[in-house]
């Protein structure tokens, strides 16, 4: 089955109409996934047979009026990584906490992953994950700076900070699909950095195009389904995603004491108090009788 990430920057006025007839084209098309909505553009990932996606991204660009064609991050996943398809309206496609910030009036300068190796190997460069922490610690490149964060809205803050003590320095930012760094790359230009570049399609463009001799990436690539990541061939990895926390385990975490499958892992087991781990034990002895009748539970996380 075919996996699509994508997103487009644009000027979307009254994003309501269009994002009722893009839920029904998918729809139509028989596709999974999730689309968010807003007066900025649009950001989603989908999956389904290949014809079916180019169906609905040439229906966008037809009804959009798009100059350029819509390119998508496209991986390979064995069975479905969503359960069903979302398409929400949104203030913004990813939530920087500030709409206000526009990265099709003005962003970085887009690099392609061709030219990237060369970027972060300048000294003077500072390498920049925009992804948030748990992203991170999955795999990123070699030297690049963690902002720390648990949710893109903290970026603001570290960019500030940054922004105080390093505005001389040129940047280079990256994130999953291109969206993030794209954003965070319009916020560092307002704060008055003045060279600031991004990685054209991000983590899962770079994968696709570099050759694996070449490949700087370490471990591997989180991404927001099921699959929970891919590795640098682009297959799905060797991560599972706690039920609670939403983090991602490795073998290390599913081998500790503090690991309960559907319920807790190391990560949260502190945090987790009694009624919402008697609500998540629930949903586990449901999952696994849904299995035993051969079926797949999807209610409620």
């Amino acid at each position: 089955m075919n996996v699509v990430s994508f997103y487009r920057f644009l000027d979307l006025a009254g994003p309501c109409w269009f994002s009722d007839a893009l839920r029904a084209v998918c729809e139509e098309q028989g596709l999974l996934g999730t689309i968010l909505v807003a007066e900025e553009g649009f950001n989603g990932t989908l999956a389904g047979s290949e014809t079916a996606i180019k169906n609905v991204f040439a229906w966008i660009e037809r009804r959009l009026s798009l100059k350029n064609r819509i390119e998508g991050r496209w991986t390979v996943a064995t069975e479905a990584p969503f359960r069903r398809l979302r398409v929400r309206r949104k203030t913004e496609i990813v939530t920087l906490g500030r709409p206000d910030i526009l990265p099709h009036k003005k962003t970085g300068t887009y690099v392609p992953p061709t030219q990237w190796n060369a970027l972060i190997d300048d000294p003077d460069v500072l390498v920049i994950d925009t992804r948030n922490h748990y992203e991170v610690e999955v795999g990123t490149f070699p030297g690049a700076i963690d902002p720390g964060t648990d949710s893109f809205r903290e970026f603001p803050d570290f960019a500030a900070e940054l922004a105080g003590k390093s505005r001389d320095r040129p940047l280079a930012m990256f994130c999953t699909g291109g969206i993030r760094c794209e954003k965070a790359t319009a916020l560092m230009l307002e704060l008055g950095f003045e060279e600031v570049y991004h990685l054209q399609g991000g983590v899962l463009q770079y994968l696709q195009d570099i050759p694996p001799a070449e490949n700087r990436w370490h471990g591997e690539c989180f991404v927001f389904d099921t699959r929970v990541a891919v590795d640098r061939d682009l297959a799905e990895g060797g991560y599972v995603q706690c039920h609670a926390c939403r983090r991602p385990l490795s073998s290390e975490d599913i081998a500790s004491a503090d690991y309960r499958e559907g319920v807790s892992c190391p990560h949260c087991i502190n945090a987790l108090d009694a009624d919402r781990a008697a609500r998540l034990e629930e949903r586990s002895r449901q999952v696994a009788l849904a299995a035993e009748r051969g079926a797949r539970h999807i209610g409620p996380k």
